[in-house]
């Protein structure tokens, strides 16, 4: 018997400086090169870049790199914008030209298509990206935390908890910014102390901003460590007053040692209980703890994408997997025979039928329940699914839904995904099941990082079906 071939080593060792080229980026945005066939992560490279860089952390396949100088820039290098980018957490792409971002997001689609899905001859349009990339995020979290010098607010510095002081974020929009530095403002002269999360013990955790953007509604929520704390009326009293236009000013109640930001109750000290804002011509209400996308701008691109994919003429009946508070659903039932929208969180679905109400639209149905259990029972009264359509999180579709969908047959599906490792798990199995997945459209959703949202159009092969 052979001997085992002896165990190689790195070829690199920690705190060595190299030079080295780089061809791709990682999910996280860290550059990715090889040397002398060795992996090695690098934050703050691009690829086509390189550089010098000092060896960090060596593990049996691949290692990581910290920058000390590029040697050769990309053509798509550019200077940040933001003051704090090297130390925030928040975003990942900042040096990268606006279309070399939209490049490599579409790369990104394509890889994982072709790695995980083995899909080779699929349409994957350009990505679809904004005309002023800055200022879209409609809500911001951000965190509180004490210094010598008095209260901080900001994101969290890379892989910690430790606060990073900032005045503003350009990729939040402005009037969330005016929102948390007020709060700071006045809680520091009320002398409220910030949230310690080693020794549990302080009041203010979060300051939740969401700001409606089409319609100018305002929502503020307060993240505390208990419900009473010293100078609270005087607190609501005076950010009510100082703060513009406010509509709802919600206290959320989190006393547990966790990183969750939101608690499990939530009370409305000043005005209405939710927000309204608009996606086309269709009004949502939004409360504290809705989902609701976060570029309301690239939010309406999107859906009117599945949309067209959908191609509805008013005779279908659509069924919606992941519906949420009714956002697609809605969006769909305007063209629609009928949308069946399921999901199993109940103040969600709770929220679908409010929506539904508030417009006016009762061609919905809206039930709570896993959809691979609640889809068969559809089915069996006699329900029958023209178009399905699914918006799942970060970890895809339930394996049983696949199924589901996969014995269903409808003749389109539209895959709306967050993901593109795990959307490309899941049309290999759609594919496997019968479907054909004809083609597919990134859109950028959140400029200056890494993640891109994906909208695919599915059909039958089915005979009698294509």
């Amino acid at each position: 018997m052979a001997k085992k071939k002896a165990k190689e080593k790195a070829p690199v060792k920690v705190n060595q400086i190299i030079e080295m080229e780089f061809t791709d980026l990682s999910h996280n945005g860290e550059g990715i090169g090889k040397y002398e066939g060795y992996t090695l992560f690098v934050s703050g490279v691009l690829p086509r870049e390189r550089a010098k860089v000092k060896v960090t952390k060596v593990n049996k396949n691949y290692g990581f790199g910290r920058l000390i100088e590029i040697l050769r820039k990309s053509p798509d290098r550019i200077e940040p914008r933001c003051s704090i980018y090297k130390q925030c957490g928040g975003c990942q792409l900042q040096h990268l030209s606006y279309q070399g971002q939209l490049e490599q997001k579409r790369k990104i689609v394509k890889d994982n298509l072709e790695r995980i899905g083995k899909l080779t001859n699929v349409i994957i349009h350009p990505t679809l990206g904004m005309k002023n990339p800055w200022r879209y995020r409609n809500k911001s979290q951000v965190p509180f935390a004490e210094r010598e010098r008095g209260l901080i607010a900001g994101f969290y510095a890379k892989g910690t908890h430790d606060v990073i002081d900032m005045k503003e974020c350009i990729i939040q929009q402005e009037k969330s910014d005016v929102m948390v530095q007020t709060v700071r403002r006045i809680a520091s002269e009320l002398g409220i102390p910030a949230y310690n999360e080693i020794e549990h013990r302080g009041i203010l955790r979060h300051v939740v901003s969401r700001v409606a953007v089409n319609t100018g509604e305002l929502m503020l929520i307060l993240v505390t460590n208990g419900k009473d704390f010293l100078n609270k009326d005087k607190l609501v009293e005076r950010i009510v007053k100082e703060i513009p236009n406010l509509t709802s000013l919600v206290q959320n109640i989190n006393e547990e040692r966790t990183n969750v930001i939101l608690g499990f109750k939530s009370i409305t000290l000043w005005g209405r209980d939710v927000i309204y804002d608009t996606i086309g011509n269709v009004k949502f209400a939004i409360s504290p703890r809705s989902f609701y996308q976060v570029n309301p701008e690239q939010t309406k691109v999107l859906y009117e994408k599945a949309l067209e994919y959908a191609e509805l003429t008013g005779n279908e009946n659509v069924i919606d997997a992941y519906c949420g508070i009714g956002t697609i659903s809605l969006f769909l039932a305007q063209k629609a025979k009928h949308v069946y929208g399921v999901e199993i969180v109940p103040e969600a679905i709770k929220d679908a039928w409010n929506n539904a109400r508030i417009n006016g639209i009762k061609n919905v149905t809206f039930e709570v329940g896993a959809a691979e259990k609640v889809i068969p029972e559809w089915v069996e009264q006699g329900i029958k699914a023209d178009v399905v359509v699914v918006d799942p999180p970060r970890k895809g579709c339930d394996e049983e839904l696949l199924q589901t969908i996969i014995k269903l047959r409808p003749k389109r599906m539209i895959y709306v995904s967050c993901n593109p490792s795990t959307l490309a798990r899941d049309l290999r199995v759609l594919e496997d099941g019968g479907f054909k997945t004809v083609e597919v459209q990134p859109v950028d959703m959140f400029p200056q990082t890494m993640h891109v949202e994906t909208v695919c159009l599915l059909t039958s092969k089915i005979k009698g079906f294509e």
